[in-house]
């Protein structure tokens, strides 16, 4: 297939890539009409305006209610300010910003070597990724958090550790799961960083409790641990590893805590290898899936958390395979399963996204990126022309250091921090290379057929 050249030729491509990707998402996959952001909006008001408790809160209708951290409930404050119509209108607009900023960090800005042709193509695509289909159409807050953990990412790589794990720490108190990432700054040995995340997320706690002290007591000490708030575990979107055993019929929670602790321990054991080859990127890339894998209930739409992973996959020169398993992410296969995922067939394709997360646990590449820019910098060595005799030697005293080993073939760079002295942090540096469902869902509109949001 040739694709076209001209600007006219573009634009129409463009433009029947749109209508195909609108006819998909307003016939295969169900819109979600907002329903948690309505029980966020819902129980925000009911609290500020009529004098209600957060968690008693339920949607009309139905037995769903508010499930994350109080200081969600917090953070949330300014919807009581608003109508709901207004609060959808905020919320797409803030799921836009979160998703074009972790664009942004994830390809080092890269985009704009690709002009309006190439965001457009790449909206197109990302338009059908179904995590994200949800998460806008929920009203969710997953692109949020991943905007503040990958941000606290590009502190750590880029050397700026004054404000590294303030992200890490407000994304740990709206929603438990990036709580993981504290344990990969404590992996990397960034005490300073895991410090602040830590103390962040106490604050943050601490706030809410001074706000909302009975809703605080009663989530520490009830619904934390009531699992039947959040939703049923053999639901298929429960794409996690008790999503697997529930299905399976598996109710023994020593059998859960064994597949958790052997996962954590992969994830360990893998991310030491990414932090000694300084590859911050596929470190938290790692650890996302870990989160994903090991979390009680992983809802479809909580696997944006993947997205890290098919950016480490496509700079480590492997785009086709990070391109097939977008693609089965896209299809909603799992939901063929949805009234019925026992037998052979069941078990195998009502788990679909979850073998792609541990997978990708087990094989995204690690330190691939710096083997290879080794590979290149040698090259270049290589080829380069023998010095001038008559020229004098300036490297030491301009101060210039040979190019890190880092550095990939994008024109970022992951090396050591420059003048830090300790090798742990990852500064970009200029390259001497140039940058060149398939069957609906249940009739709730939610992702859970007995769930609150979650």
């Amino acid at each position: 297939m040739t694709l076209p050249r001209t600007d006219r030729g573009r634009l129409l491509l463009v433009l029947a890539l749109a209508a195909a990707v609108t006819v998909f998402t307003a016939t295969v996959p169900l819109l979600r009409d907002w329903f948690d952001l309505r029980v966020y909006y819902g129980a925000v008001n009911s609290w500020i305006h009529h004098g209600g408790r957060i968690y008693d809160y339920r949607v009309p209708g139905t037995t769903y209610g508010f499930t994350y951290p109080p200081f969600a409930a917090v953070a949330m404050l300014p919807m009581a300010l608003v109508g709901l119509r207004t609060a959808i209108v905020g919320s797409l607009l803030l799921n836009l910003a979160a998703l074009a900023l972790v664009l942004h960090l994830l390809t080092d800005g890269a985009w704009r070597r690709y002009g309006w042709y190439g965001c457009a193509v790449g909206a197109c695509l990302l338009a059908l990724f179904e995590p994200l289909r949800d998460t806008f159409s929920f009203g969710q807050v997953n692109l949020l958090l991943l905007a503040l953990v990958l941000t606290d990412a590009w502190l750590l790589r880029t050397g700026r550790d004054r404000w590294a794990g303030v992200g890490i720490g407000l994304a740990a108190a709206v929603k438990l799961t990036p709580a993981v990432f504290i344990g990969l700054l404590l992996l990397a040995r960034r005490w300073r960083a895991a410090a602040v995340a830590t103390a962040v997320t106490a604050a943050a706690t601490a706030l809410a409790a001074w706000v909302a002290p009975d809703a605080s007591r009663f989530y520490w000490t009830k619904a934390l641990w009531d699992t039947n708030r959040v939703g049923r575990l053999d639901y298929v979107s429960n794409q996690s590893l008790q999503g697997i055993l529930a299905r399976l019929g598996v109710s023994e929670r020593a059998v859960w805590a064994a597949a958790v602790l052997l996962v954590l321990g992969i994830w360990a054991w893998r991310t030491r290898r990414a932090l000694a080859a300084a590859d911050w990127p596929t470190a938290f890339a790692l650890t996302g899936l870990a989160a994903c894998l090991v979390s009680p209930i992983t809802w479809v739409h909580h696997l944006v958390w993947l997205l890290p992973s098919f950016a480490v996959l496509i700079r480590a020169g492997h785009a086709r395979v990070a391109g097939a398993l977008y693609a089965v992410l896209c299809t909603s296969v799992v939901w063929l399963w949805f009234h019925d995922a026992s037998g052979v067939d069941g078990f195998l394709g009502s788990n679909t996204y979850t073998w792609i997360t541990l997978g990708l646990l087990l094989w995204l590449p690690v330190g691939q990126l710096r083997a290879d820019s080794l590979l290149l910098a040698r090259r270049a060595r290589a080829t380069a022309p023998a010095p001038r005799t008559a020229a004098p030697e300036t490297t030491a005293a301009v101060g210039h250091p040979d190019p890190p080993s880092g550095a990939t073939a994008t024109g970022v760079a992951w090396g050591p921090e420059r003048g830090s002295g300790r090798g742990r942090g990852l500064t970009r540096r200029a390259s001497s290379e140039p940058t060149g469902s398939t069957r609906p869902a249940a009739s709730n509109p939610q992702s859970s057929s007995s769930r609150a949001s979650s």
